[in-house]
């Protein structure tokens, strides 16, 4: 990203680390310019940060897939002979070893 892109209180992303926050202050140091962000309050090199509403949104999409994914396997299983096999061969007892 370019350091003109940046302006204190704009949500970026480091994306080496998933750190996410927003610009507190920006610093010039040595001919470099650095981005502080209010979740770490340490310097990040501008043209390594990232808007974070992109990143937050392929994010929460790929979480929203899994999830999915997750569910569908779920009522298969549910569905399949699988689980009422397991429920018929548990006695219904419960096993406290005390």
């Amino acid at each position: 990203m370019h350091a003109d892109a940046i302006v204190p209180g704009m949500r970026v992303r480091y994306p080496q680390t998933g750190t996410t926050g927003t610009v507190g202050r920006i610093d010039v140091i040595r001919g470099k310019t650095f981005a502080e962000l209010d979740s770490t309050h340490l310097l990040y090199a501008v043209e390594q940060l990232i808007p974070a509403e992109a990143a937050d949104t392929a994010r929460q999409a790929a979480a929203v897939e899994d999830a999915k994914k997750i569910i569908e396997k779920e009522r298969a299983f549910a569905a399949g002979s699988e689980l009422t096999e397991a429920l018929k061969n548990i006695d219904q007892s419960c096993e406290g070893g005390g």
